[in-house]
This record gives C-alpha cells, structure tokens and sequence, in this order.
C-alpha cells in the first residue's frame, strides 16, 4: 500500500512520460490478480487517475490506462467505485480533463479516429452487466451529449471506426442497457423502426455482436404489449428468432407455405446457431412471446412446431432440449387447454414452482 501511494504521485497526468509510463505499467500488471485489484479499489485516487489517463496525449499510456479499467471493472466492486466516481466528478481541478469513465469510453467510441473505441465498448459492457447499474448508466450516457440515435448508428454501420476498431462489445452493452424499460421503449419506438435495425446481427459472424443482440432481442420480448407489433409483417421478429435455430432439413410444400418466407426451402449448407448460450436465449425468446394468446396464434400459424421439432432431434444440451420442450409443450395445446389469454397472469404457489424447478433439474440431470 505504502508503494501505491509512492506510484500515485507519479500517475499524474503532466508527469514525465517515462516515469509515468513505469508507474502506469505496475498497477495495470496490479490489475491482472483479484487481489491487486482489490487493493486499488481502497484507492479512489489511483482509480480516478486511471480515468484521466486514458485522455493521455500518449497512446501507449491511455491504452493502458484503459486496458487496467477493463480488468478493473471486471469486478462488480471496480464497476461500483468506477460509477460513484463518474457520478462525483466531471474534469478535475485546472485541467479539462474527465474522471467520468462513462463519459471518456461513449467520447471514444463516438470518435471514428479513436484507437481506444473497442476496449472503451468493453468498459461499457462490464459496467452495465450489473442489473443495479444499468439505471445509472443509462442517466451518465444522457449526459454525454449524444444521441442513442448516434449510438445506434455508430453501432449498425459497416464500419464506423477508421482505425479498425469493430465495437463487437456494443452488443452485449445494449443487452445489459435493455433490461431497463427505457432503453427497451427506445428500442421499441414504432415510428423510427430502431429494433429491426438490429435483426441482420442475430447471423453476424462474431459471436460477442450476435450474442449481445439475441439477448437484446429477448429481453425486448419480456413487454407482452408489444409481442403482436413484435410478430406483425411489419416487424417480423419471428423469422429471426427462428433462422439461426434451423437446419437444412426439408419440409414438404404444405409445412414450407405456412413458415416465414426466410425459413422456406433453405440450402442443404445451412447450420444452426454453434453457440449453445445463444440458442438458450433464442428459446427463451420464443417462450416468451408464448406469454399472450395473440402471440401464441401468430407462433402456431407461421409453423414454428416443425422448426422446433427438428431442432430438438438435432440438440444434444439437455438445458436447451428443456427449453425448447417448454416451448413446444405450449404451442401444440389447443387455447381451451391452455384457458388464459395471458400465462404472465396465472399465480403458480410457491410450493409447485419449487416442484416444478425440482421436475426440470432431474430432466436435465438424466439427460447429461
């Protein structure tokens, strides 16, 4: 401790460049160990010094400025100082530069010349995964002077950033954001079609942008007031929860008519969705919009049984076989059987849900 506080004087931004290079350099390594890093999260100074180094003229010195934030807020405690920290202050003492570490990483990934866009989307990921955070995130990104439209747009573009950065950590950022039902009415705002500007990532190659949108893409499907909208031609997100979870089996002409357009007569080469967290979300989604009769129709008349039927042959992860048997199970009842308009309404007592959760951990456990 009484080194840190040696190292401190020399993390000061108009330090020297090389000492400050050598002090920089030990307290990322610090950052490499839980136990370094708890050791600096008694030291908001050091933390607050991190921050305003990533603002350092020096590349070197604000990528690893920016690379010891990455691991320190990997930790749910460094997420939690880095945030009181960004909420306490703006730009210290006589210099213009930011402690606010949400206004430094949104400044950066906005910046298309910005060498610092991709770790800064991690930052952002890291700190919003907590769902206690998301709120005030959300309240530190608003203040930062752009738009969620520009967010958007940063995100969707074919490639925004000029040094190569590809912002892939965006999408896991907006998976966290949308568990707030203020960034999911953003996303859900029907006269500027936001969400279905998201739809072509759920085939994207890269898995963290793919991920963080399914993801996205579920917890959007948690507002049963929007699941008609959601599964309405005009949105269609029905064909994209099912595409990555097809195979190249093939239908006849009668089950090929009823399927979305997308899902009918696919190549003998097409695959299904590799990551099984993915598929889990995928199924969950699907689950979720069983919530409402309306959405349960919808689901039935566009033939996702067969799409799900042959996945579940195809499976092998005994997590997702159950996810997709919860689905399945209510779309092949008839909605005499089912007799709710809305399954979010029905009171389970508590000692069936722990019957019922006791039923799925023995399934998946004869099924391992």
């Amino acid at each position: 401790m009484e080194s840190l506080q040696a190292i401190k004087d020399y993390l000061n931004y108009d330090t020297r460049l090389d000492l400050k290079a050598v002090a920089l350099n030990y307290v990322l390594g610090m950052t490499a160990t839980s136990d370094g890093r708890e050791i600096l999260l008694g030291l908001a100074e050091i933390l607050k010094q991190l921050v305003i180094l990533t603002q350092d003229s020096s590349v070197p010195i604000s990528k690893d400025a920016v690379s010891a934030l990455v691991n320190i807020t990997g930790d749910e405690s460094g997420t939690n100082a880095l945030l009181i920290i960004s909420e306490s202050g703006g730009s210290t003492n006589t210099q213009e530069y930011s402690s606010n570490l949400i206004e430094v990483c949104i400044k950066a990934i906005m910046d298309k010349s910005s060498v610092l866009a991709d770790p800064c989307c991690m930052i952002l990921s890291n700190m919003t995964r907590p769902f206690h955070s998301v709120d005030r995130v959300i309240a530190l990104i608003e203040q930062c002077g752009y738009t969620w439209d520009a967010i958007m747009a940063a995100f969707t573009a074919k490639q925004y950033n000029t040094t190569g950065a590809k912002m892939h950590y965006l999408g896991p950022v907006f998976s966290n954001l949308s568990q707030s039902p203020y960034v999911r009415r953003y996303l859900m705002d029907r006269d500027h079609c936001v969400i279905q500007r998201l739809f072509p990532f759920t085939e994207h190659p890269d898995m963290i942008r793919r991920g963080g949108i399914v993801g996205t893409l579920k917890n959007c499907t948690f507002d049963t007031k929007n699941h008609e909208w959601l599964l309405s031609p005009e949105v269609d997100l029905l064909s994209y929860l099912l595409l990555p979870l097809a195979g190249p089996e093939e239908f006849d002409d009668e089950d090929n008519d009823k399927l979305p357009c997308s899902l009918q007569y696919l190549p003998e080469t097409k695959t299904r969705e590799p990551d099984p967290d993915i598929r889990l979300m995928l199924l969950e989604a699907l689950n979720q919009l069983c919530a409402t009769k309306a959405a349960r129709e919808i689901l039935r008349e566009k033939n996702t049984y067969v799409i799900l039927r042959e996945f579940h042959k195809w499976e092998k992860d005994s997590s997702i076989l159950l996810a997709c048997e919860n689905v399945v199970d209510i779309l092949i009842k008839t909605e005499e059987e089912i007799g709710l308009d809305n399954l979010k309404e029905m009171e389970v007592p508590s000692e069936y849900t722990k019957k019922f959760h006791e039923m799925d951990e023995d399934f998946i456990n004869k099924t391992v």
